[in-house]
């Protein structure tokens, strides 16, 4: 069956779901490797942290669901398998050898810091393409991304 016309160009729509691959990748990365500080993070902030850690992954899930679903939505394939990932995200590797709340808090801020500037950069990117949706959907994810690294911040001072 042909796809419905939606009222954007197809090189709009291939343009787009590159965009949001790119931060599914990101974001998929940065479920993970805030999972990976959940686990294995030390000290007298031990509880209060991993907490919060449960509620940043959930948040970054939420978020991941709904750019891989903008991609079906426009005729695309989410890629978001470990081997793909692996290779399209632009997040610096995580460090494995941390265990201090300090040190992983300062990893994830770094981490979250940068999803959110390339995340900003791609709701400029989708309102040059005239995709009023996936800006919208990238500010949300802005909008959380902003949020969550405060209450990382908050942990630093």
């Amino acid at each position: 069956m042909k796809s419905p016309e939606i009222g954007l160009k197809s090189n709009t729509k291939a343009e787009m779901i590159d965009l949001l691959n790119a931060r599914l990748a990101d974001a998929i990365d940065l479920a993970l490797v805030t999972k990976q500080a959940h686990w294995n993070l030390r000290g007298p902030t031990f509880i209060a942290v991993h907490e919060l850690l449960d509620q940043l992954r959930d948040d970054v899930d939420e978020h991941v669901d709904i750019i891989a679903e903008r991609v079906a939505q426009l005729d695309g394939i989410a890629l978001g398998t470990l081997q793909t990932v692996g290779k399209a995200s632009k997040l610096a590797p995580y460090p494995t050898d941390i265990r201090k709340v300090p040190d992983h808090v300062t990893a994830l801020v770094e981490r979250y810091a940068a999803l959110s500037k390339s995340t900003r950069e791609g709701i400029d990117a989708a309102d040059e393409a005239g995709d009023a949706d996936t800006a919208d959907i990238f500010t949300a994810f802005s909008r959380s991304l902003d949020k969550n690294l405060w209450f990382l911040k908050s942990h630093l001072e």
